[in-house]
């Protein structure tokens, strides 16, 4: 397996440390199910894809199996025919990501599920700016819930995150300290926006793309 620039994704595996997250994007396929999440999280434990037992956290999180749950913490996303694989070692992070296209109710999504203060800064914007500010409000608050363990159920309103163009970053979370939790926009092409969240020190984010062929 490697990476478009033709880098060997064993070396860049064996590089993570306590300080990285590792990004990764590669091209998604329904009918894979699983399959390419196993492979990549095989290389960086070093053992067989085969091996790789996935569990459903209480919140359908997907969490290695022990002992491996304590040596590798990951999370993925998938919209349309892209995946995101978030892999971090004594972390759990939380990724997101989602197609660009037209929302003709994102408005009112937003007033049905969102903090007011997001939706009142969603409302301030243009047009032209409402529909990528949304998604990048959409996808850091699932980042954040995913990190958590949690899913939507816990409530999209139980956070409040600042709103594009300012720099994303968590400024409330319901029962806990919102300046303990890292966010950060994700490079993903025209057609999709993404976001990365966890709960600790800031690390530095990896950025890679597996290739097609892999």
């Amino acid at each position: 397996m490697r990476t478009t620039q033709g880098q060997d994704v064993a070396g860049i595996a064996a590089g993570l440390d306590n300080h990285q997250i590792h990004v990764w994007r590669l091209r998604y396929d329904r009918a894979q199910r699983r399959e390419p999440l196993c492979a990549l999280l095989s290389i960086y434990l070093g053992v067989p894809a085969a091996s790789i037992s996935l569990e459903d956290g209480e919140h359908g999180r997907p969490e290695l199996a022990e002992p491996l749950h304590q040596i590798l913490q990951f999370n993925w996303s998938h919209s349309g025919d892209a995946a995101l694989i978030a892999v971090a070692r004594d972390v759990a992070p939380g990724i997101d990501i989602e197609r660009l296209r037209p929302r003709a109710h994102a408005m009112q999504l937003a007033e049905r599920f969102f903090h007011p203060e997001e939706t009142a800064a969603l409302a301030a914007l243009n047009a032209a700016e409402q529909e990528p500010a949304f998604l990048q409000l959409w996808t850091g608050k699932e980042a954040v819930l995913k990190a958590m363990g949690r899913g939507i159920a816990f409530g999209l309103d139980r956070l409040r995150l600042t709103v594009m163009p300012m720099q994303p970053s968590v400024l409330w979370v319901d029962g806990d300290d919102p300046a303990q939790w890292q966010l950060h926009t994700l490079p993903a092409g025209a057609d999709h926006v993404a976001s990365v969240a966890w709960r600790g020190p800031d690390r530095v984010i990896a950025n890679w793309t597996l290739a097609d062929s892999a």
